[in-house]
This record gives structure tokens, C-alpha cells and sequence, in this order.
């Protein structure tokens, strides 16, 4: 028996005090995060998001990743049905002692934004040597 599976976008919530300078839906995109002894990796999904179109700022302890679409429409048509709603992305993080602000990195493929959150030298994990005791 096969299980129908919807996923849906999440709008973000107006903050209050916060004016935004576009007239358009922001979703926040979905995220799977990973760790390993040397870094935390992040995956946001941002699909009609490219590598130009995305910002992400590191205030005191909060990471801010931002993506911006731009619809573009096939020329001559217009759209007569829509299943697919375009807005932008938003979402932030507050970050830990243990990350290394300094080497933060980003990549984005095929909508998808990958952040490398490198673990400070604290804060990696490291083997201990066992001496034998005389």
C-alpha cells in the first residue's frame, strides 16, 4: 500500500519592527545538518536559488542565510496554473562557541546551499594517548 507523502512549504512570520524590502512570500527552507569531528555541515534547500542570489551574514552568534528567486517565465506564455509557490528563503542559526567563525565556507548546487561550519581547535574531538604507568 503506497502512503501519499505532502511536503509544504513553512512561511516565515513577520518579526515585529523588521520591514522587509520585497512584496513577496519568505519561506523558511528546510535544513538537514551533520556532524563530524572537524565540522558541522549544513544543507538548506533552496530550490530557483543560485550562488548569486544568496546572502549569509555571521552577526556576534547568529548565522543569517537569505536566498532570493527570480521567476522567469517562459517568453510568449503566461502562466495559466500554478502548484509551485515562488518566494524567498530565510532562516537563522544561532552558532556555539565551538564554531570557528573565521572558516565558515559556502557552496550552492542545484538549490542547494551547503555550509561548512569548521569546529574550533577546542572543540574538535582528539584521541587521548594511553601510557603505561611504571
Amino acid at each position: 500500500m503506497a502512503t501519499e507523502v505532502q511536503v509544504r512549504k513553512e512561511e516565515a512570520q513577520e518579526l515585529e519592527g523588521v520591514e522587509r524590502t520585497r512584496t513577496r512570500r519568505v519561506f523558511i527552507p528546510k535544513v538537514d545538518i551533520y556532524e563530524t569531528g572537524e565540522a558541522v555541515i549544513l544543507l538548506a534547500d533552496m530550490p530557483g536559488v543560485n550562488e548569486d542570489s544568496v546572502d549569509i551574514t555571521l552577526e556576534k552568534n547568529i548565522l543569517t542565510i537569505k536566498g532570493f528567486v527570480n521567476r522567469e517565465g517562459e517568453e510568449g506564455y503566461g502562466l495559466a496554473y500554478n502548484e509551485y509557490t515562488v518566494g524567498d528563503y530565510e532562516r537563522t542559526f544561532a552558532l556555539s562557541d565551538e564554531v570557528d567563525r573565521n572558516q565558515i565556507e559556502a557552496a550552492m548546487k542545484d538549490g542547494v546551499l551547503k555550509l561548512t561550519l569548521p569546529k574550533a581547535e577546542m572543540a574538535k574531538t582528539r584521541k587521548i594517548p594511553v601510557k603505561a604507568a611504571s
